[in-house]
């Protein structure tokens, strides 16, 4: 009973227009700053290091690059702070944490765009069948020894 209505506030909360964050994408998360009494939009732009949670509880760790010093920052993806995600590029990583990032330093830090080299995976398979016999020509059927 309790679960329900937990479940139908927070489905209420969800934002809808958000992108699918994968680790490895370059983002711009636009957060809403008040000071004072006026209220304006700060880009952080930054490479998406780590994805945890779900639902309302999503957060998304970006890190970027300042006066070569690195800056991480967690961002709740549905908080009514953040205004609006983009994703810039992708990237093809095979780690759900790219703690690993931490460590790096110059041209070791990039990664590997996710449209480069991907190419020749989506080729489809050709069957067993097909690559036997050539076209036109059946296939001979195979003898089995007896015993």
């Amino acid at each position: 009973m309790s679960q329900t209505i937990i479940q139908d506030v927070e489905s209420a909360q969800l934002k809808k227009d958000l992108p699918v964050l994968h680790p490895g994408d370059t983002v711009d998360v636009h957060y809403r700053i008040v000071e004072g009494d006026k209220e304006r939009i700060q880009v952080f732009s930054g490479v998406v290091i780590s994805v945890k949670g779900a639902g309302i509880n999503q957060m998304v760790t970006v890190r970027r690059i300042v006066a070569n010093e690195g800056v991480e920052r967690v961002f709740p993806v549905h908080s009514p702070r953040v205004a609006k995600v983009e994703v810039k590029r992708g990237a093809h990583v095979r780690r759900a944490k790219l703690y690993y990032l931490r460590d790096r330093v110059g041209k070791r830090r990039r990664l590997r765009d996710a449209k480069r080299g991907l190419e020749g995976a989506t080729a489809p398979e050709a069957t067993p069948e097909s690559a036997a016999a050539p076209a036109g020509v059946a296939a001979e059927p195979t003898a089995q020894k007896s015993a």
